[in-house]
């Protein structure tokens, strides 16, 4: 077999959906038209034929309810993009649209294909109610348990319960703070005031970008439906607590409101809505290709990928993660 040298990747289209907070703006919004939307967005800003997409990669979490059967897939067909385009889609929870991209790169690193769209989507307000069958056909009638597939476990094996207690992430995000008290985590406690000063930074942080204009370019309006007369045309994050005034946007929250607020998962917690992660709807597509493509097709690159890397923790630290996945991966970047 001839060898064949690695290919340098690169991200040349880049788009999202503005942000959704749960039961907001695109709650009327299916997941698989979101994905549509950011897919035929992204491949039109690259001006590329949709023919020459090698394949179409999704990240989705969820997958129990209208991005079931492959979300990927049925993006790109409603995207209008050639049925010889093949799709996958990947789950890494909260990673999955990173896996996809990831995913993307490796096969054109690999001379698997010169062009590759990757992304993700997820409607957590739109994610079903599920229900179990019953075990024994049908068998003696009593109680079913029925889960919210917006988040959480659904369906927990017992045996996986007897290994570690099946926390929900909030929960895991206490037991970070737990092991920072007790000095088992590097740089000492993560006390409940450090936490809300981070959320209201990242609140403040995206207030000032939405101001600036600096999202403007990678967002793709969303037309929502209002039944009769012309659609609402949703163009701006919806999740930063803020109001409107004359010049745009102010922070609608302080420390002193965040301190306010009780713990969420835990009595004594730090773990609050004001600080924990937001529950959102949205999709974002990239397309990525091989340098030498990109130069053929007269294309600029935005940006270029180097690595990546993906490191297995406790579960019920789940939140740490991140950190040796950083790791790992400056490691391989060199």
């Amino acid at each position: 077999m001839k060898e064949q040298a690695m290919q340098e990747v690169v991200i040349v289209s880049a788009v999202r959906t503005p942000i959704g907070a749960i039961r907001g703006a695109l709650a009327t919004v299916r997941p698989d038209d979101l994905a549509a939307l950011v897919i035929r967005e992204a491949v039109a800003r690259a001006n590329l034929d949709g023919a020459l997409v090698e394949e179409v990669y999704m990240g989705c979490a969820n997958q129990a309810g209208e991005d079931n059967r492959n979300v990927a897939r049925m993006g790109l067909l409603l995207a209008g993009l050639p049925h010889s385009v093949a799709g996958v889609t990947f789950n890494r929870l909260c990673a999955s649209g990173l896996n996809a991209v990831n995913q993307a790169a490796r096969a054109i690193a690999c001379g698997e294909g010169d062009i590759f769209v990757a992304g993700g989507v997820e409607s957590m307000t739109r994610a079903p109610y599920s229900l179990p069958k019953n075990p024994i056909g049908f068998g003696p009638s009593g109680n079913i348990t029925a889960y919210d597939t917006s988040l959480g476990w659904r369906y927990p094996n017992p045996k996986m319960e007897a290994l570690f207690p099946l926390e929900a992430m909030g929960e895991t995000a206490e037991n970070i703070y737990e092991r920072s008290r007790a000095g088992e985590i590097a740089g000492g406690e993560i006390t409940r005031a450090e936490q809300d000063r981070f959320a209201l930074q990242s609140q403040q942080r995206a207030i000032d970008a939405i101001n600036a204009g600096r999202f403007r370019r990678e967002i793709v309006p969303v037309p929502v439906s209002q039944g009769k007369g012309a659609p609402l045309i949703f163009d701006a994050d919806e999740y930063p607590r803020a109001r409107k005034s004359a010049d745009g946007l102010v922070l609608d929250t302080s420390m002193e409101k965040l301190a306010a607020l009780k713990p969420a998962f835990r009595p004594g917690g730090t773990v609050t809505a004001g600080n924990a992660s937001g529950l959102n709807d949205g999709a974002a597509a990239l397309v990525l290709m091989s340098r030498a493509r990109a130069e053929a097709l007269g294309v600029a690159p935005l940006a270029r990928w180097v690595a990546s890397a993906a490191v297995g923790v406790d579960p019920r630290v789940m939140g740490l993660g991140p950190v040796e996945a950083v790791r790992k991966v400056l490691r391989r970047a060199g």
